[in-house]
């Protein structure tokens, strides 16, 4: 069993709440979503693993028992083309969980008309895979969202 836990500090927000259909749908996969706190912050791995997808507002983490985690800062974010997002590893990097991976302004986001809320996604998974899922709350960075099997 693999825990996901949180890329950021913010509020946790079901899939549902998300002001993006493909991930609001599930279309991607079955996780949470966090409301960021609006300061500058890292965005860290949610679990240990390889960096297999990497950009400036989205990465993929695939663990050992191959799971694959998307991190999606913001929604529309891929408008911005780089804009006020830094990247702290390569594509290809080994990381731990809660290594940062991303530095960003989610307020910065929000300034310029795109919502700073980040899907955390399990990949090629079904919502039965995923147990004890946090969609509601306070949660700190490296803190569990969910569980999967």
């Amino acid at each position: 069993m693999t825990s996901v836990t949180s890329p950021l500090a913010g509020r946790a927000i079901g899939l549902a709440a998300v002001p993006d259909p493909v991930f609001s749908g599930a279309m991607v996969g079955p996780g949470t979503a966090i409301d960021p706190v609006r300061e500058p912050s890292e965005a860290v791995s949610p679990v240990d693993g390889v960096v297999v997808s990497l950009h400036p507002h989205a990465y993929v983490v695939v663990d050992g028992e191959g799971h694959g985690v998307l991190t999606h800062l913001g929604i529309d974010t891929v408008q911005l083309n780089g804009e006020g997002f830094e990247l702290l590893v390569n594509k290809g990097d080994t990381v731990t969980r809660g290594q940062a991976v991303i530095r960003w302004n989610p307020a910065a986001v929000e300034a310029l008309g795109k919502s700073p809320i980040c899907p955390v996604v399990a990949l090629e998974a079904t919502a039965e895979s995923l147990s004890d899922v946090v969609e509601s709350g306070d949660v700190k960075a490296d803190e569990v969202l969910f569980s999967w099997q």
